[in-house]
């Protein structure tokens, strides 16, 4: 990773660990420089209230995103979910309702802030089939073919890799998953220096991808059956989008579960009982040798 790129990376997470310390002693969260509520662009006001009311109130004011992707993602009974950049939990705990106690919904975060938040938030809704991971989405500490779905609400956009957290989202998908995302998208003839006149990173406007871009980056990564439909405006040809794609059927399941279990290197991968395969080589010896994106 460039420099510049780490450093762009340490912003976001600063960023949001400030805001989740904020909502903790009380505050609002927020994504720019005004409330989450104001206009009704980000924030809570793009979930139901019915579904607002059904959690704490903590992770109704974390709440930072550009949409509601657990309203489009289809979830069904039984279902494992993977929403990346949970920040205070609010679609994860939405997800693990939907998916009932069959079920199981990760939460994936970088900021120890935002994660603490997530785990407090989760007890006082009495969710227990939910997992908060502590990582970044373009690394996610998932075997391959893990779930069912991957969700994400304003996130992609602040990545500083995108192909690879759409190789990462392909990889833990199982054959026939899905992605159910709202991230802000650009219009086609909008150049990044113009989307950065728009709004800077942090505010989830300028690292944003145009419709074109992220198109074709889900199908180099093998997704199927792109659909990027928009449902609001954020700024000047900026909009908040539902994104769909499909992991076909055929993908990955030559060596299936086997496959997962050893991947990285390691049997057991990602878990506590994962070991390295080579008798004289460390864990992190062989997922850095591996080049696999679980490394935690």
């Amino acid at each position: 990773m460039s420099e510049q790129s780490a450093d762009l990376r340490e912003t976001v997470r600063a960023r949001y660990a400030a805001a989740a310390v904020k909502v903790t002693e009380g505050g609002t969260a927020c994504c720019g420089p005004e409330p989450v509520e104001v206009g009704g662009t980000f924030g809570s006001a793009l979930y139901a209230a019915d579904e607002r009311d059904t959690l704490p109130a903590e992770a109704v004011a974390a709440s930072l995103g550009c949409g509601n992707p657990t309203a489009v993602a289809a979830l069904r009974e039984g279902e494992r979910v993977l929403d990346l950049g949970s920040g205070g939990g609010i679609d994860v705990l939405l997800s693990a309702r939907r998916v009932g106690p069959t079920g199981k919904a990760y939460g994936l975060d970088m900021t120890e802030e935002m994660l603490a938040l997530a785990l407090a938030n989760a007890e006082k809704a009495g969710v227990t089939n939910v997992e908060f991971l502590k990582g970044t989405i373009e690394a996610i500490p998932l075997p391959a073919n893990t779930v069912d779905v991957v969700i994400s609400n304003c996130v992609i956009n602040l990545s500083v890799d995108k192909p690879a957290v759409f190789a990462e989202a392909f990889r833990v998908l199982r054959p026939g998953g899905r992605i159910g995302v709202s991230d802000v998208v650009a219009d086609d003839g909008l150049t990044p220096g113009q989307r950065a006149e728009r709004g800077d990173h942090v505010g989830c406007v300028a690292g944003a991808l145009s419709f074109a871009e992220y198109r074709d980056g889900l199908r180099a990564a093998g997704f199927t059956d792109v659909e990027i439909t928009p449902t609001h405006a954020v700024a000047d040809r900026m909009h908040s989008a539902v994104v769909r794609a499909v992991k076909p059927s055929g993908s990955g399941e030559t060596g299936g579960t086997a496959a997962a279990a050893a991947c990285c290197g390691v049997t057991a991968c990602c878990t506590p009982d994962e070991r390295a395969t080579g008798p004289s080589t460390t864990v992190a010896e062989a997922k850095a040798a591996s080049g696999c994106g679980c490394r935690n």
